[in-house]
């Protein structure tokens, strides 16, 4: 069989050129096509992660039973109180131990007190105390100017805090102030909404696909939790207040706890207020002013006291 003029394209030298021009654009097509199907799918998983958590934050949503808010929350009431009773122990060994409430006055007075702000008055409504699960306890460190609580009503003043105040009020302040953290569920509505913040970073983690963008979203997610905490501050010492006021304390001591506190953090060298947890004493100062002024006319009505019982014991 003869192939006449027929020429073999592989050994055309002006073939091999046009060949390799095909093959290079076929390549670095592929490449590019794959590219950016790998961007579209990282988007897509990023959208669907952060679908998926802002559908689980906002399907948490429960009415507070004490001050009708609706709120998104991570936990149930009954697995706040687990959670801090199996907290308490292991914390009071950790900071120096609690004082027994029947061998010494002073940690005497803290549960009292506490009980009154807790059992009589609109926190009597909440599940923590219908179960019987506030509890007050006066640790023994003097060098911490401390009080907190836990979920479900476990209560904590320092020895360093209780020595510096000045009257059975400013003690009703303090613990009124954490009795609001645990009605308003400060602690599950945190941990809510971590949860949806950490599920937006890691939405813009896979999207990006760069670290550089995974550490800004962090960042952002970070203040905006500090944000919340400061909030939970203001909420609760407003609600302390009116607890103050329902079991006959005179909320304008308040203002008393804050200067202590303020004397604690020392002026110079602070972080600024918006990297805090915790807002300024100045702030606070103000905002309680504020509430003392709204609430004047209900606070001249009251006979609000210092002192109910020959002075705070030290």
């Amino acid at each position: 069989m003869s192939y006449g003029n027929q020429q073999d394209s592989n050994n055309d030298p002006q073939s091999a050129p046009r060949q390799r021009r095909a093959g290079a654009g076929g390549i670095l097509g592929g490449l590019l096509g794959g590219a950016g199907r790998s961007i579209k799918m990282r988007l897509f998983i990023g959208l669907a992660v952060a679908l998926f958590g802002v559908v689980s934050y906002y399907s948490s949503a429960e009415k507070n039973p004490v001050t009708g808010e609706v709120q998104r929350i991570a936990m149930s009431a009954e697995q706040e109180m687990a959670l801090g009773l199996q907290a308490a122990p292991e914390l009071l060994q950790e900071m120096g131990g609690g004082l027994d409430p029947k061998r010494d006055p002073r940690a005497k007075l803290v549960t009292a007190i506490g009980e009154k702000l807790a059992y009589h008055t609109e926190a009597a409504k909440s599940p923590y105390a219908q179960k019987r699960n506030f509890h007050f306890f006066l640790i023994n460190d003097t060098k911490t100017i401390n009080a907190f609580a836990l979920p479900g009503g476990q209560i904590f003043i320092t020895r360093a805090l209780f020595d510096k105040l000045q009257n059975e009020a400013q003690l009703a302040g303090v613990l009124g102030h954490e009795v609001g953290h645990v009605i308003h569920r400060h602690g599950a509505q945190q941990m809510a909404k971590q949860k949806f913040g950490q599920a937006l970073v890691s939405a813009v983690g896979v999207g990006a696909g760069e670290q550089s963008a995974v550490q800004i979203a962090q960042m952002v997610n970070q203040f905006k939790q500090l944000s919340y905490g400061r909030d939970d501050e203001l909420e609760s010492d407003d609600y302390g207040m009116r607890l103050m006021i329902e079991v006959g304390y005179d909320p304008s001591e308040m203002i008393g706890v804050m200067e202590i506190l303020k004397a604690a953090t020392g002026g110079a060298g602070r972080q600024q207020e918006w990297a805090q947890t915790h807002p300024a004493p100045e702030s606070r100062i103000e905002a309680i002013k504020v509430f003392l002024k709204k609430n004047a006319d209900v606070i001249r009505t009251k006979s609000l006291v210092k002192d109910s019982s020959g002075g705070l014991m030290k």
